[in-house]
């Protein structure tokens, strides 16, 4: 039995049990189920609507055969047509039948840290964040601050935020890596171009009830929080630091003027980064995600770069180059993140 008789078969159980008395007596089960079935109803859609694009385009060949002139011209367009609809179903298949098509549905947090280059490298961090929340905004997604660190000449030394929507972790997760910019600082007065790197972590957010944590592993302390030359913003104890004790690892929230909320902030963070680590743990074939992820931030590792006086951006891993630097930094990522997305896809395939 192929993978799709396996699906069609195994939704037409999912139909009969969400109908049985026993299920309905049960609502955890039920929902359980329930869960599996839209999953699964959504692919069993796809498979019908390949099946039609696939007998009109057999049909618009057979009429090729049998018309000329300007029938013949609409038939040739309607195929064409016809053949990018089928592409795009059996994209959406494919990506339905993902093993991580549950997680590419997540939320995400993104981590932009400065890397080399100092005070220009967090300008760049800066840019960076000001990129991804307008081409969040294109996508219909939205953005939420949970810890930022600026630097004396108004960028970041780190960022994370939270991108909460459909698709956030699918369209995200490919920024992850050092990000490589050339251009002349607005602080060189020779003119030179300068390189500096800025490091991009992206993880799944992952829900409270998905991954627990032991309350007795935390410390968490509370101080005011800092603004600009180390004064106090706040009169009142609401910046939150909270550390994991098994592991050391520290995460420190104080954006917010409400401790609980900055707590709420920081435990998303060390959940998210707590789950990466047992899932590579699990797969035990990744033992550092997040350190893969942005590597040591020094020049040589780098997964793009964006070249100010060329106006271009050259994703590495693609060989892809555009001239239309201008235009993606207003969030314009499209065409970067749809080639990926096909580089993605076809690497799996020819597995």
């Amino acid at each position: 039995m192929g993978k799709r008789e396996e699906n069609e078969t195994r939704f037409k159980e999912l139909s009969a049990l969400l109908s049985s008395k026993e299920i309905l007596k049960n609502p955890r089960e039920y929902a359980t189920i329930s869960k599996e079935y839209k999953k699964l109803e959504k692919l069993i859609q796809k498979y019908q609507r390949h099946d039609r694009i696939l007998r009109e385009i057999s049909e618009t060949k057979e009429l090729l055969q049998s018309t000329e002139g300007e029938m013949k011209e609409i038939a040739e367009l309607e195929l064409e047509d016809l053949k990018k609809q089928l592409e795009a179903t059996e994209n959406k298949i494919n990506e339905l039948t993902n093993p991580e098509y549950e997680e590419y549905q997540k939320n995400c947090i993104v981590e932009i840290r400065a890397g080399t280059g100092g005070d220009e490298a967090s300008l760049f961090a800066a840019d960076l964040f000001r990129m991804y929340t307008k081409y969040v905004e294109t996508k219909g997604l939205k953005c939420d601050v949970l810890s930022a660190h600026t630097s004396d000449v108004g960028g970041y030394k780190e960022i994370i935020f939270l991108i909460s929507g459909e698709n956030a972790y699918r369209l995200f997760h490919f920024e992850k890596g050092v990000h490589r910019v050339q251009r002349v600082p607005v602080t060189e007065a020779g003119g030179r171009i300068h390189t500096s790197t800025v490091t991009v972590a992206v993880l799944p957010e992952i829900k409270e009830t998905q991954f627990e944590i032991n309350p007795d592993d935390l410390r968490v302390d509370t101080f005011r929080a800092g603004g600009h030359g180390g004064q106090n913003v706040n009169k009142v104890s609401s910046a939150v630091r909270i550390t994991y004790l098994p592991s050391g690892m520290i995460v420190s929230c104080q954006d917010d003027r409400s401790q609980h909320k900055n707590r709420v902030k920081a435990m998303k963070i060390l959940r998210a980064r707590l789950a990466a680590i047992e899932q590579e743990k699990r797969q035990a074939r990744i033992h550092q995600q997040r350190r893969q992820q942005i590597g040591s931030g020094e020049r040589s590792e780098k997964i793009r770069t964006y070249n100010y006086p060329q106006n271009r951006i050259t994703d590495h891993r693609l060989g892809l180059s555009l001239y239309n630097l201008d235009n993606i930094l207003k969030g314009d990522l499209d065409d970067v993140i749809n080639n990926l997305e096909k580089y993605e896809r076809n690497s799996k395939t020819s597995k």
